[in-house]
């Protein structure tokens, strides 16, 4: 029996894994080389603590407030554009007070899946992707980020993740002696950890490739052959050669992450999605030194050491299409949070070429789409993780198996349904 798995992030490979493991016979088409998506990147956050959805009450308010700057973290390109919004009046609505707390259950569960899963990839051999559970610091510097801070820590006791605590001042620059850091105090998510994502992606593929798993690079899909409700072939053109080719399949994966909306519609299944830009920059051997990851509640950036000699410093948000030119100015917005939570750094902007971008799928509602589409039975959906990708990867990846075998699910999936807007 063999499974076509459509994209070569992390949730792509992730599915690919335990579908090998299963005994199918896999084979994963990309667009690109497999050597630069989402996936690299990222902070290398696998974190319970995000149980908070990107849909929350205020994000809206406060979005309009940073349309006009063209450093703040959080942008929506305003365009005509009947996707974005569709995908806009779905996310102001899912913004909700009922919202976040009906979502914060399944978040954490397929984040503590998902943790254990990579837990466990790291006991086989080949395996070493710079994982460590230091836990991760969210820093606060004002009193509605110490009001929002208390709320979160009760939540995450309420959910079980006991091990969080609050830090004042003191408590949190004793844990980082190195450097000064601007703050009145943290949120600590012991139960978080992180890693080196270019070093998991580049280990995956390697694990994968001696399993048996077929990697297809620069196969771009164009369509499928349907035959009553099950889908019998995938079509692509290849975007080096241009040669047209197909693939017989019994199983599909659509898990082309920011793509996703597209691909779901050549099958006639629409998926509120939009593409959220995000940039990173990486220092190696750098001067300045943390012990702890940590978001910057207010500068909505993220600092991470990472792999031993490595710091990377990412965030924004920039709801935009695929084709608008980056901009540089987010980047600087990003090193200018650094610079008010930790004085002491002073990182120049780089040049365009040493700073990575990529493309996050962010669902209408900060919710992941995993699950089977309703017109064909052979065709399973995982997208829209936002910028919970790698976090939520690997537990991704065993639901896909689960979904696909027909195993009863490792937790209630209904809230990923992936037509729940239809």
């Amino acid at each position: 029996m063999k499974v076509t798995i459509i994209g070569g992030g992390i949730i792509g490979l992730s599915s690919a894994f335990y579908l090998k493991k299963s005994g199918w016979e896999v084979i994963v088409l990309d667009k690109g080389d497999f050597s630069d998506n989402c996936s690299y990147g990222n902070c290398g956050y696998i974190c319970p603590s995000h149980f908070i959805p990107l849909a929350t009450p205020g994000i809206v308010k406060q979005g309009l407030k940073w349309m006009w700057n063209s450093k703040s973290p959080f942008y929506v390109q305003p365009r005509l554009d009947w996707n974005l919004m569709s995908w806009g009046l779905k996310f102001i609505r899912s913004a909700t007070k009922n919202h976040l707390e009906s979502a914060a259950v399944p978040l954490r569960d397929i984040a503590l899946i998902s943790k254990k899963e990579y837990e466990d990839w790291l006991r086989l051999p080949d395996f070493d992707f710079a994982y460590e559970q230091k836990g991760l610091l969210e820093i606060y510097q004002t009193e509605a980020g110490s009001e929002h801070a208390k709320h979160t820590v009760e939540k995450a006791h309420e959910l079980g993740l006991s091990d969080t605590k609050l830090l004042n001042r003191e408590e949190l620059q004793s844990l980082e002696p190195q450097t000064r850091i601007n703050g009145l105090g943290a949120i600590l998510f012991n139960c978080d950890a992180h890693c080196w994502p270019n070093k998991l992606m580049q280990q995956l593929i390697a694990y994968l490739k001696k399993q048996g798993v077929k990697f297809i690079p620069n196969e771009e899909v164009v369509g499928f052959e349907k035959e009553s409700k099950k889908v019998n072939k995938v079509f692509t053109v290849n975007s080096v050669t241009g040669m047209k080719n197909e693939f017989e399949s019994d199983e599909i994966v659509i898990a082309t992450g920011s793509w996703g909306r597209e691909t779901a519609k050549l099958l006639g299944t629409r998926i509120p999605m939009m593409p959220g830009r995000g940039y990173s920059v990486t220092l190696e051997d750098s001067p300045y030194k943390v012990n702890y990851p940590a978001v910057l509640l207010e500068g909505r950036a993220a600092i991470t050491p990472m792999n031993g000699n490595k710091i990377r410093f990412g965030g924004t948000m920039e709801i935009t299409s695929h084709k608008t030119p980056p901009r540089m100015n987010r980047v600087q917005g990003i090193l200018d949070a650094v610079k008010r939570f930790y004085p002491d750094f002073d990182v120049p902007l780089p040049p365009k070429e040493k700073i990575w971008y990529g493309y996050r799928p962010c669902s209408a509602d900060g919710l992941p789409y995993i699950g089977r589409i309703k017109k064909y039975h052979n065709v399973t959906v995982a997208t829209g993780h936002s910028m919970l990708g790698l976090s939520l990867g690997a537990g991704t990846g065993k639901l896909v198996d689960e979904i696909v075998n027909g195993k009863s699910a490792s937790m209630d999936i209904k809230p990923f349904t992936v037509e729940r807007f239809s």
